[in-house]
């Protein structure tokens, strides 16, 4: 399990690799044995920031429940974001730009 949550937290690291023209103005994380915590932030506006934590531990039930958010500039210069949670209900993702389901 510790291995699962150090590659997810490297995982996330790697997709919000800058590119050349970009530097990191601000890059934290920690990752212990049963939870982790990174936030990443770039000179393009992009920022991201995720708690996990390792819930029901040595049960049949042991998962990782993970919050955390994420933030850029798009190429029509519109900032998106996104905040969400990622736990036994899935993965529930809520922003101003992302379609809402109608109501049952």
């Amino acid at each position: 399990m510790k291995f699962l949550i150090a590659f997810v937290a490297l995982f996330a690291l790697a997709l919000a690799a800058p590119s050349a023209d970009v530097q990191v103005l601000r890059s934290d994380s920690d990752v212990g044995p049963e939870g982790f915590n990174y936030a990443l932030e770039t000179s393009d506006g992009t920022k991201t920031q995720e708690q996990g934590q390792l819930n029901n531990i040595g049960t049949e039930q042991e998962a990782i429940a993970v919050k955390g958010s994420y933030r850029f500039v798009a190429d029509d210069g519109v900032t998106y974001e996104v905040t969400y949670i990622a736990d036994e209900n899935g993965f529930q993702p809520q922003g101003a730009h992302l379609p809402v389901a109608p109501e049952a």
